[in-house]
């Protein structure tokens, strides 16, 4: 049951955080830079909550390997790959621009900014689909170790 329940919380999560950076861009745009603040503190802190609950299931209870159709297992892994990447990348530019916001670091913090929005989004999107793929469109399949998931070897 939880090895189930965790990924669909985590999926949540992150989709939350997804829609905080959405409004926190929308607000900056707008000029309404304490709005911005606060919705970008928030879609950190759902990405916290996020990263928190995608680890405790990796850790404790262990990691889904794709149940598709063998057919399928190459194209799910290449896009596994493509989105692990984009969430690295969004996460580390993530932090960058909380730091380069906090620090009033502005001319960084604004060059950065679509390329990190655009690149969380993309990171945001191809999660909730992982999370179709794994448990939605296809039954789950094993729950094995992180990179015999990642690699489709199942068990």
């Amino acid at each position: 049951m939880m090895a189930l329940f965790l990924p669909f919380i985590s999926t949540v999560f992150i989709a939350v955080s997804a829609v905080f950076v959405a409004t926190g861009w929308v607000l900056v745009i707008r000029g309404k830079i304490q709005e911005h603040q606060k919705a970008m503190f928030w879609g950190a802190v759902f990405a916290v909550i996020f990263f928190i609950t995608y680890l405790s299931k990796t850790f404790f209870i262990g990691s889904t390997s794709f149940g598709g159709p063998d057919e399928v297992v190459l194209y799910y892994t290449i896009f596994l790959i493509f989105h692990i990447s984009m969430a690295t990348i969004a996460a580390v530019l993530g932090l960058y621009q909380l730091y380069t916001g906090y620090k009033q670091k502005l001319g960084r913090h604004r060059k950065l900014g679509p390329w990190t929005s655009v690149i969380w989004f993309t990171s945001a999107v191809t999660g909730i689909a992982v999370y179709l793929l794994l448990y939605v469109i296809y039954p789950p399949g094993e729950t094995t170790n992180l990179f015999r998931a990642i690699l489709s070897f199942g068990g």
